[in-house]
């Protein structure tokens, strides 16, 4: 594992830093650290600061490691989901940080690391599992769950609209044999796809491998059930910055920075708030920021990303 190339292109480094609004002897956390490569910025402005990495993957862990070792003083790498961000942090003694990052989505290496199974573009063993000591995989949910279960998770993470289709011909390739591998998978979603729908857009398998995944990792609710403990854990003025990398994703994320600003539940027609819900902070932008075109460019993985900033109120 020591020797692990984890090599992963940072999207909108310059923004994140920017957003971040780093002080020196500030305490950030990056809360899915992956290759480091917004950590190492960070922790390259730091002085009395601290930085705490969390990251899921342990594979991640080893090389952020390894990366960021010119900073071992100022750096704590954590091996955690970011949803035990409290508890990490109380173990720290830290109470309030200055800012967080997350970095949502598959990383470049979990993506071309082919024997993880998170790309249908190469044949792999259905794993998918951000944190490898899981002990589900792609390959159970795909063979074990229900076919109501799996049209839902089609429908709902993946916004598939041939879910039905799908799911319906998982269960018939099961009863024959259990599927095991990315292409075999993708044989059955092929043969689910009418042809004309097949041949225009995005690879035919995106959404369905999209859904399985945000199932399997429980990415969508680890990330609902903690955006408003990484507000409360930021001091005044301290920043959030999230990047997203799909629309379920990002609709989480605004709706949630949306009500920190705007927490009121009156009636409109009240003439004062009398139910003393009191604004967290402010959505930065009510438009998220996205990568430039130069950026896409050079990366085309950051064409999708979305990033969006909450400051703390003062």
């Amino acid at each position: 594992m020591e020797n692990i190339n984890f090599e992963h292109i940072p999207v909108m480094l310059n923004e994140v830093i920017e957003g971040l609004k780093i002080k020196e002897n500030g305490i950030y956390v990056d809360a899915t650290v992956g290759g480091a490569g917004h950590s190492f910025e960070i922790a390259s402005r730091l002085g009395r600061g601290k930085l705490i990495c969390l990251d899921r993957d342990g594979e991640a862990i080893v090389a952020a490691t390894k990366k960021l070792s010119v900073f071992e003083d100022r750096c704590k790498i954590v091996k955690s989901n970011y949803e035990d961000i409290e508890s990490v942090l109380h173990a720290e003694n830290i109470t309030k940080v200055s800012g967080i990052l997350a970095d949502l989505g598959v990383s470049s290496h979990q993506l071309d690391t082919v024997e993880r199974g998170f790309s249908y573009s190469a044949d792999a063993p259905l794993d998918m599992r951000m944190d490898k000591d899981n002990a589900q995989t792609a390959a159970d949910i795909v063979n074990g769950y229900a076919e109501k279960d799996l049209i839902r998770i089609l429908r709902d993470y993946g916004e598939e609209r041939f879910a039905t289709n799908i799911a319906r011909n998982i269960i018939k390739k099961r009863e024959e044999k259990r599927i095991e591998t990315t292409f075999e998978l993708n044989d059955i979603i092929n043969a689910s796809i009418p042809k004309k729908f097949r041949e225009k857009g995005s690879h035919p398998s995106k959404r369905t491998f999209q859904a399985i995944r945000i199932e399997l990792n429980r990415e969508l609710e680890v990330l609902e059930g903690t955006l408003d403990k990484m507000i409360d854990l930021l001091e005044p003025g301290g920043r959030l910055c999230i990047i997203t990398f799909h629309s379920l994703e990002d609709r989480i994320v605004k709706n949630a920075f949306n009500k920190a600003q705007n927490p009121c539940i009156c009636p409109p027609n009240f003439p004062q708030c009398v139910c003393g819900r009191i604004s967290q902070g402010k959505h930065i932008s009510r438009k998220a920021v996205l990568p430039t075109e130069e950026e896409i460019a050079r990366n085309k993985r950051s064409k999708s990303a979305k990033l969006r900033i909450f400051e703390k109120a003062k």
